[in-house]
């Protein structure tokens, strides 16, 4: 069964649930709203986008797991991020709340973007508006963190214990927007789990040594050790693990067109193996965790 909320997410898998396992995706969303009022080209603005992500992980309903995805683009409101993570110079008015920027916002890809990827061009020709923020948060940004923390509550009270996989894309080479220096390479795949504190050690761990086996270069929260959709969720004392994954849009698609390539086929079949792989660790943990 799944279910929606017309242009902001849906969720997959919901009646056939069979483990506490949940996969999201919230950068993969391509349906523009009409209110963006960008000045960027389309095409190129694309680059802020997970696209086909939500499709690759498509497989993990066919092992019982969940699969929440986003239908808006992250460049109008990120759903990894804090409702609170913005300049203050980047919205004109009076923002109810106080403002607490990080790093992502500084580089322009905070709640709400204000650069264009790969170069750091300007997203728009003017500030937003305090009640233009408010709105997307409102609107897209508040929903899909609370179906989130939803499914994962649901599962935790079901069986005790919930793991998440936190799903992204990555450029091949860093941009301009980047904390890494332009043009640094990355690997096949990085793995987040906030050196350490957002979930088991064992499952960063089985995913590491899945994809090392399958042949593909992996790094552990290096750039990237996850957002706030693991920070928020991931609490491994209370049996709650979350685990972000990049991958390298080069092994699946071109990254000017968005168009699949032809190692698309392939890694989705990853995927799908990869999944079951965790359906088969969370399996096992369950049953240690009954066997306590």
């Amino acid at each position: 069964m799944i279910r929606t909320i017309p242009h902001v997410l849906t969720i997959h898998g919901v009646k056939t649930q069979k483990l506490p396992l949940v996969f999201d995706s919230p950068h993969s969303g391509t349906d523009y709203p009409a209110d963006f009022d960008h000045a960027a080209d389309p095409l190129t603005l694309r680059h802020a986008e997970d696209t086909h992500v939500a499709d690759l992980w498509a497989g993990g309903g066919d092992v019982g797991a969940l699969l929440l995805e986003a239908h808006f683009p992250r460049s109008y409101v990120d759903a990894n991020r804090a409702a609170d993570d913005m300049e203050p110079d980047q919205i004109e008015g009076d923002y109810p709340g106080v403002l607490k920027p990080t790093v992502k916002s500084r580089l322009g890809i905070g709640l709400c973007w204000t650069r264009v990827p790969p170069d750091g061009g300007p997203l728009y020709t003017r500030r937003l508006t305090a009640a233009e923020v408010a709105a997307r948060i409102a609107t897209y940004h508040r929903p899909y963190q609370a179906q989130l923390r939803g499914l994962l509550d649901n599962s935790h009270r079901q069986w005790g214990a919930v793991w998440h996989i936190n799903c992204h894309s990555m450029q091949e080479l860093a941009s301009a927007m980047s904390t890494q220096d332009r043009g640094t390479p990355r690997p096949d795949f990085v793995l987040g789990d906030l050196d350490g504190t957002a979930c088991e050690p064992a499952l960063t761990e089985t995913v590491r040594a899945f994809l090392a086996a399958r042949g593909y270069s992996v790094a552990v929260n290096d750039p990237y050790k996850g957002m706030e959709l693991i920070r928020a969720n991931g609490a491994p004392a209370q049996g709650r693990h979350s685990l972000q994954i990049e991958v390298n849009r080069k092994l699946y698609m071109d990254e000017r067109s968005r168009e699949r390539n032809d190692g698309y086929g392939a890694l989705k079949v990853c995927f799908s193996d990869l999944a079951a792989h965790l359906a088969a660790h969370v399996t096992h943990q369950l049953e240690r965790i009954s066997a306590q």
